[in-house]
């Protein structure tokens, strides 16, 4: 028997307000509201809000705490200050993708908050419980406790100040979060985002969460679902779990060894990336522009001219920013350079296109 879908605590406003409903990582989750292109070019030129509880938040701590994510980690948290936040993965030791993930360091001591994919929770939990056995810390999924929203675009400061009565915004640089109370309530309130622009997520308990979710709908903030949240990461280069990182695709494969710290101790995953980058890999993640208006889709063939098979599609779109047909692929290494001419079956037809850079689309926001 199937396990029902979990719902987050905005599930019955999304209903409300008339969104499209579908299943995402064992939830039922808003795919759109008033329309993709709508709520996609509201954050890119606007603000709009997202609703994130679905993600995962375990927190670690004890006197191990910073040795032992440090070693699941493959960014190096040594140098993080209270109030920090890094980016990074943690993998398996052949060098494969558990997750990618947020640190977040706590302003008490050994303490810290992994922010993990919806998708991944039990999964990183128990893997995290396992590495956990020589180190001496308490691991604690809270994933349950917490609502989640993501307020982003170039209007997210003014609307969480204004809007959310946090006036604070203003002073948090990007990466970065402030650990506050409101009414008793525990607030996380972080600059972070998802979608390339200006942004942040507020953590709290489920009826704060829904207090903000409608101060914002009052306010006038378009919300947004699922389907632009992707459009909007594809666009800004940034990499989905299952897509573009899996227990298949190392960060080096993906392109994101600038988040693997290879000059820090001992990491799980370590010397597997030492080796994919002494030795190089088979296959590397690029993106591709096409000529064509041919939308490319998760799974399609990359060819060459003569149709010899190179690669796949991980994720594609007609960009709504751009108005560029583009995607991201995992090609064989030898024609992973930029320039390369690579050709995309769309069906039954192939399509030109050529290797670019993934992140097709600069923000104009100064981080």
């Amino acid at each position: 028997m199937d396990n029902p879908l979990k719902k987050t605590c905005l599930h019955d406003l999304h209903v409300g307000l008339g969104a499209k409903m579908s299943p995402f990582a064992g939830f039922d989750m808003p795919i759109q509201y008033s329309g993709i292109i709508d709520e996609h070019n509201a954050v890119r030129h606007a603000v709009g809000v997202f609703d994130v509880s679905h993600m995962g938040e375990i927190f670690v701590s004890g006197p191990d705490a910073e040795s032992f994510v440090n070693y699941v980690f493959t960014n190096d948290i040594r140098p993080m200050v209270p109030g920090q936040i890094l980016y990074g993965m943690m993998l398996y030791h052949d060098g494969g993708t558990v997750d990618d993930l947020l640190v977040y360091k706590e302003f008490e001591p050994q303490h810290y908050l992994l922010v993990v994919n919806a998708s991944n929770v039990d999964k990183d939990y128990a893997w995290l419980r396992e590495q956990s056995e020589a180190f001496d810390v308490r691991l604690d999924d809270q994933s349950e406790a917490w609502g989640q929203i993501a307020v982003q675009g170039p209007g997210a400061e003014t609307a969480v100040k204004d809007l959310l009565g946090f006036p604070e915004a203003a002073n948090i640089a990007f990466y970065n979060f402030l650990d506050l109370e409101r009414d008793g309530v525990r607030v996380i309130l972080s600059r972070t985002g998802y979608t390339g622009e200006d942004g942040f997520e507020i953590y709290a308990a489920p009826d704060f969460i829904r207090a903000c979710w409608q101060k914002l709908m009052d306010g006038g903030v378009k919300p947004c679902g699922l389907g632009c949240r992707d459009t909007l990461r594809f666009e800004a280069g940034l990499p989905l779990y299952g897509d573009e990182l899996t227990a298949d695709i190392s960060p080096v494969m993906a392109g994101l060894g600038m988040f693997c710290k290879l000059d820090k101790p001992e990491f799980i995953g370590k010397s597997a990336l030492e080796e994919q980058k002494s030795l190089g890999v088979a296959r590397k993640l690029v993106g591709i522009e096409l000529e064509d208006k041919a939308v490319p889709r998760n799974g399609y063939p990359v060819e060459l001219e003569d149709g010899f098979e190179v690669g796949v599609v991980t994720t594609g779109y007609h960009s709504i920013s751009l108005e560029k047909s583009l995607c991201f692929a995992l090609v064989d290494s030898a024609y992973a350079a930029l320039g390369t001419p690579l050709w995309v079956r769309v069906r039954k037809r192939s399509f030109p296109g050529i290797v670019v850079k993934k992140r097709f689309y600069q923000t104009k926001y100064k981080k």
